[in-house]
This record gives structure tokens, C-alpha cells and sequence, in this order.
């Protein structure tokens, strides 16, 4: 039954298939609304998170979908458990955010200057769609006025875009292109401010929707207070009461419910071997990730040298419907060579002969992704 529950998991997630969310532009977008979120990440040991999730989902993608879609009005940039992209349908269920930030409920965002913040308003309104080092004419957009370099005036920015007043319309690599939000919302959108029990739904639907199978605690990943919580286990018992999900019960799973439907289905996975992000949303809540596959996967990047086991920036390695290693790599795109710096095997079944063949090709297709066609698994190679 594990076996299943893991291939559940991984179908409502877009790895079953390739072909599970269509191809290009429009594969992009389906992916995106389907999941939930896709986190954005500032690391580029290689491609970035966010375009590496959407890579392993969708055939054709192209990380100039992202820009495309948000100057469509399809999807726009927000905080769901951190930085990420999310569909433009969901957009009132940010409002709340915004609007404890607005507030001053989060002591970040309270000792910004006022002025401030009406002056880049001002700005924008004025002249349009700007970056952060445009905010200072007098350097010419060389990073070096007063705004740029000047602490307050990047949190008077960040309160801006984290309340609402401002959107990211675009990004070019990293940096943010910011307008106001009324010219990037669409026309007609839903700005009625949920109530908590929208929002525990919105959350409950869209973990449902993207995982199939989950844990109390995914429900809530890092959203907390006793009213939401509240809130979501009355979801819950009444989704369970009208058998929409089932709790399993077992000393294996413990808290961990499963869509009724899906589970009456038997997903097919291919033996394909997929190198993840770090930050994929399949792999991201780690305690269902441990319990489910047997995976204790945590990132090394943020640890000190001596600590690390596995390598900084370490890659979880799914093949067929197991987590069977994971896999140290780094593109140098200077000279577009793409190096396997180690890799640690953790499933002593796996047949060789068929496994590294498949591991190879993944790499030499994720080599090409990160614009470094030189691929160079001379660690692989001596396995």
C-alpha cells in the first residue's frame, strides 16, 4: 500500500508524467495554477528553484514563460510559505497578508518612514514600472544613490510590495521590476477579503489538489494562530465527514489523510530518474517526505563546511517512485561545463546496469537546461 500511496503522491504532483500539465507556455501556467505556488529562490548553484521545478513538469519550458504569464495576468509574485509565484486566480487569498502587514501586525514592516513610502508611490505612479536602482536618477541606474544602498529605503520598497500598493511586473534574472498593482491585476478580479474559513479552504483545497495524500502539519506549513487552526480542522471533519479525504490510520502514517478518489485509482510511474530542487514542492515538507518515502533529505547549503555529509548544494534523486540518493552538482557557466561534484546512493536494489544509463541522460538533459553542455560525472562514471 506504501507503494501506492507514494505514486499518488507523486501523480498529483506532475512527476508521473510529462505530458501531465501539456507543453510550453500553457504547460507553464497549468503547472503553476495546479501546484499552488512555485517558490522562488535566490541560489544558482544551478538554475534557479523555480525554474527548475517547472523544467521537471513541463516539456518546452523556458524560464521567459515566468515574465510572459505575469504580463498576461496569469500568475503573480507573493508569499505563500516564502517568496513565489502563484496563480492570479488565488490573489485574494493574499489579502490578508497584506493587509496585517498594512497594519503594522508584522514588526518587520513597522518602523519604515512614511515619507518614504509615499514618495516611491509618487514615483512609480509618475513614471511608471521601475527597478530599485532606477529609484535614483542622479547615478544612472549604477546601484550607488541613496536609495539603493540605503537600508530604509529597501524595506520602504519591500512594505510597498508585501502590503499590496506595488507588484513585481517583471524580473530580469533576480531583480525585480516593480509597478503599481492596480495596473497589474486584471480587470474584474476578486478583491472581496476571504474570511478564515475561505482561507482554511483555499489552503485544504489546494494541498489536496497538489499532493493527494498530506499531514496536518503540511495543511498549515508555517501558517500558524489558534483561529486558523481552528478553522482548518473544522475543514477538515467536515471534508472526512463527507468522505472527500479519509484519515489512514496507521502507525506508519500517523495524522496523514489521503484523497478518497485518488486512492481508488493506481497511478502509473515510469522508471525515469528526475534530479529535483532542493525547494521542489514534492519534496519540501520534510517530515511527509521522510514518512511517505523513507527520504531524510535536508539541504546543505546553510551549514558549515564541516557539517555537510552530502555536499552544498545536494539534489534528491527520484527514481520510479523512490528517493534512492541524492546527487552534489554545480554549473560553471563561464565555460559551460556542468560538474557532478558527488554522488551518495541509498538503495542497495537498484539495478545498475539500468539505473546509471538513465541517471546519465537526466544529467546531460539537466546539463543542457543549465546552458552548460559539458557534462563532466566523472563521479558518476566510477560508480
Amino acid at each position: 500500500m506504501t507503494s501506492q500511496w507514494r505514486r499518488l503522491a507523486l501523480s498529483k504532483q506532475g512527476l508521473a508524467s510529462q505530458q501531465q500539465f501539456g507543453a510550453d507556455l500553457s504547460g507553464t501556467r497549468s503547472a503553476i495554477e495546479h501546484l499552488g505556488y512555485v517558490q522562488i529562490d535566490t541560489l544558482a548553484v544551478v538554475e534557479r528553484a523555480h525554474h527548475h521545478v517547472l523544467w521537471n513538469r513541463v516539456p518546452g519550458y523556458d524560464p521567459t514563460h515566468l515574465n510572459q504569464l505575469i504580463s498576461e495576468q496569469h500568475i503573480f509574485e507573493y508569499w505563500y510559505h516564502a517568496a513565489s509565484y502563484l496563480p492570479m486566480r488565488d490573489y485574494r487569498y493574499a489579502l490578508p497578508h497584506m493587509t496585517s502587514i498594512r497594519n503594522g501586525e508584522n514588526r518587520y514592516y513597522t518602523d519604515v518612514d512614511k515619507h518614504l513610502l509615499n514618495e516611491i508611490l509618487a514615483r512609480v505612479s509618475a513614471e511608471g514600472a521601475l527597478r530599485l536602482r532606477d529609484l535614483d536618477k542622479e547615478n544612472k541606474g549604477k546601484g550607488k544613490g541613496k536609495w539603493w544602498n540605503w537600508g530604509p529605503g529597501r524595506r520602504a520598497l519591500d512594505k510597498l510590495f508585501m502590503q499590496g500598493d506595488l507588484m513585481v511586473c517583471e524580473r530580469n534574472g533576480m531583480e525585480k521590476v516593480y509597478d503599481l498593482a492596480e495596473r497589474c491585476l486584471p480587470e474584474g478580479i476578486d478583491l472581496s477579503m476571504p474570511t478564515l474559513s475561505e482561507y482554511a479552504a483555499y489552503l485544504f483545497d489546494t494541498t489536496l489538489r497538489a499532493h493527494g495524500i498530506f499531514t496536518w502539519k503540511q495543511l498549515l506549513h508555517l501558517k500558524t494562530g489558534k483561529p486558523l487552526r481552528d478553522a482548518m480542522r473544522k475543514i477538515l471533519d467536515e471534508r472526512i465527514e463527507a468522505g472527500v479525504v479519509q484519515a489512514l490510520g496507521n502507525a506508519d502514517t500517523p495524522t496523514t489523510y489521503v484523497d478518497t478518489k485518488a486512492l481508488e485509482q493506481a497511478p502509473t510511474i515510469n522508471d525515469a530518474v528526475k534530479v529535483l530542487s532542493p525547494f521542489d514542492n514534492a519534496v519540501i515538507h520534510r517530515d511527509r517526505l521522510s514518512t511517505l518515502f523513507g527520504f531524510d533529505y535536508r539541504i546543505e547549503c546553510y551549514v558549515s563546511a564541516p557539517k555537510r555529509v552530502f555536499g552544498y548544494f545536494c539534489l534528491p534523486i527520484l527514481y520510479g517512485d523512490k528517493f534512492v540518493g541524492r546527487i552534489d552538482c554545480k554549473a560553471h557557466r563561464t565555460n559551460q561545463r556542468f560538474e557532478v561534484l558527488s554522488l551518495h546512493l541509498e538503495d542497495g536494489s537498484l539495478d545498475r546496469d539500468q539505473f546509471f544509463p538513465a541517471l546519465n541522460d537526466e544529467l546531460q538533459r539537466l546539463a543542457d537546461f543549465n546552458r552548460c553542455p559539458l557534462l563532466d560525472a566523472s563521479v558518476v562514471a566510477v560508480q
